[in-house]
Parts: C-alpha cells; sequence; structure tokens
C-alpha cells in the first residue's frame, strides 16, 4: 500500500499468511501450468492479538477443507497457535524513566512503534504478572537483517540501549 496509515495497520494488526516451506512443487525456471498429485505447504499465519486462537483454527479449518473444489483433498495436521500480545497502556513513570535515559545516553526523545508479530511469552508474562509493565526493545536499523544471516548488532548503540535498561 502507499498509504502509510494502511501499511502500519497491516503490519501491526491485521491477519498475515507466509509459506514458510512446500514440497512437490517443481522450480519455478521449469514450472508450468500442469496438475501435480500432492503438493505439502507449511504456512504460518499471524493473527490480531485480540484473537481467540482456538476461533482461529475452527475457522481456518472449515475454510480450507470446505467446499474444496476439484475434489482435491485437504489434510491439515499439526495446527499449533500461540496468543499474541497486545501492549497495555505504558505508565507515565515508566514513559519519564525511559525518555530521561534516552536523553542521557543518545542525547535524543525516545520513540516507540508497534510492530506486528507474536512473542508468545509476552502473553504468558502478561498473564502472570497483570499489574507488570513491560518494554519491548532491541537494536534494529538498516542492515541489521534481524533472523536472517549475518545478523547485526551495531556495538556502540547496543551498549547505549544496556545503559539505558540498566538506568
Amino acid at each position: 500500500t502507499k498509504n502509510v496509515f494502511n501499511g502500519y495497520i497491516n503490519n501491526t494488526w491485521k491477519a498475515t499468511l507466509c509459506v514458510v516451506g512446500a514440497d512437490g512443487l517443481p522450480a519455478t525456471s521449469s514450472a508450468g501450468n500442469v496438475l501435480r498429485p500432492e503438493t505439502t505447504v507449511k504456512i504460518s499465519i499471524r493473527l490480531p492479538p485480540t484473537l481467540d486462537i482456538e476461533t482461529a483454527k475452527v475457522a481456518l479449518k472449515k475454510l480450507l477443507t470446505e467446499n474444496v473444489p476439484y475434489g482435491a483433498e485437504i489434510t491439515l495436521e499439526n495446527m499449533v497457535g500461540m496468543p499474541g500480545w497486545n501492549c497495555p497502556h505504558t505508565e507515565q513513570y515508566l514513559l519519564d524513566s525511559i525518555q530521561k535515559a534516552s536523553n542521557t545516553f543518545y542525547k535524543k526523545e525516545a520513540l516507540s512503534q508497534g510492530m506486528g508479530g507474536t512473542i508468545p511469552l509476552m502473553g504468558t508474562l502478561s498473564r502472570l504478572f497483570p499489574k507488570s509493565q513491560f518494554i519491548i526493545t532491541g537494536v534494529l536499523g538498516p542492515g541489521s537483517n534481524a533472523h536472517g544471516p549475518n545478523e547485526f548488532l551495531h556495538i556502540p548503540f547496543t551498549k547505549k540501549l544496556i545503559c539505558c535498561m540498566a538506568s
């Protein structure tokens, strides 16, 4: 999308589907318009954090297995789901502490953003400690390659983050 707001909502709140593996598909260089006897795909779906996982599983199973075209057989295996985390309102004392640390070590105001993705541990911690405040942070920037090959941390920036967290 070219609309910044829609892009932000798509990244932080809307469901997304990603094919993370496939068997039975030819390479794109030799692929053609033919029927194959079997294709297996492994998908990952990110759901909005307030959507109940079991409700989503039932809806997905219904969508994929009812009214299947051309008599195809669909088998679903290993439907595992973890709830997302909807960050609660951050208390003023914590916002003030973050700003003070950022100004001290980065000489800049702290900024925050929402980021789509599931960190199942956060939902668990929120349920176990409902009155706690959490800061989910990291050191990312251009070229960081988070969770990918050659993951990179800028050491001077990381040292400042460590000082902020300790202060």
